[in-house]
């Protein structure tokens, strides 16, 4: 496996991942490297991420330009999709069934494809989410988990990761919920790494990756919502 000289590769536990802004827009910015906490809170918080298919592979970190955004502040379901959240279709949970989520989310879509969600992966946000930075949102019939997403929280930013759906709507309900407490608890974006057409018909935007990179710089700032998250009662 070869990498254009601009890609960092880390050797070590003490190499840093590099400041993106001059890395490739559509390829790796860094190869190697652990899946420690500590080395994904740095990654998060220089707008990186980790993405790769294999852990017998080096891990290779991403910061694509331009970075799919979702704007909390601004946005707006379709009707239909509020509808389908007022008739009580779904019931919905925060922070209760982690590591069900991301199983779930990390079962290949087809028979032809692979996972990106590896077992490794699937431990290191597990760790995340014993730290209180990662967190989940379920969506549930009948006792039954029918949809959800995780994702990680830094300041007032939520990363989100992967997301499915066993039942039609599922996930979507899931993201709304999620926006609809992201926005009183003061978050202003909500990361969705690259643009999909999934994401695009929820309002997602693309953010030239530098726009990205300032607004995470001011993110520092910004104190972590620690804790078990809960849903008020009347919202679940």
């Amino acid at each position: 496996m070869s990498f254009s000289s601009a890609v960092a590769v880390l050797t070590s536990p003490n190499s840093r991942l590099p400041d993106p802004r001059d890395s490739p827009a559509d390829g790796p910015v860094a190869v190697g490297g652990d899946l420690g906490p500590d080395r994904l809170i740095e990654a998060y918080e220089k707008g990186i991420f980790p993405w790769y298919s294999n852990d017998d592979d080096p891990v290779l970190w991403w910061s694509p330009d331009p970075r799919a955004i979702l704007q909390v502040e601004n946005f707006k379901p379709s009707k239909s999709l509020r509808k389908i959240i007022r008739n009580g279709h779904f019931q919905v949970t925060f922070d209760q069934a982690f590591s069900e989520v991301i199983a779930a989310c990390a079962e290949p879509r087809s028979s032809s494809m692979e996972t990106w969600i590896t077992p490794n992966m699937q431990q290191a946000y597990i760790a995340l989410h014993e730290l209180e930075l990662g967190h989940s949102v379920e969506c549930w019939q009948e006792g039954e988990l029918v949809g959800g997403l995780y994702g990680v929280s830094l300041g007032t930013m939520f990363f989100g990761e992967s997301m499915f759906s066993k039942v039609s709507n599922a996930s979507k309900v899931a993201l709304v919920r999620l926006i609809d407490q992201l926005n009183p608890w003061g978050f202003t974006l909500l990361d969705c790494q690259i643009m999909n057409p999934h994401l695009a018909s929820l309002g997602a935007i693309d953010m030239p990756r530098n726009q990205f990179l300032s607004l995470l710089s001011e993110n520092r700032r910004h104190m972590n919502r620690m804790g078990q998250w809960e849903l008020p009662v009347e919202h679940t």
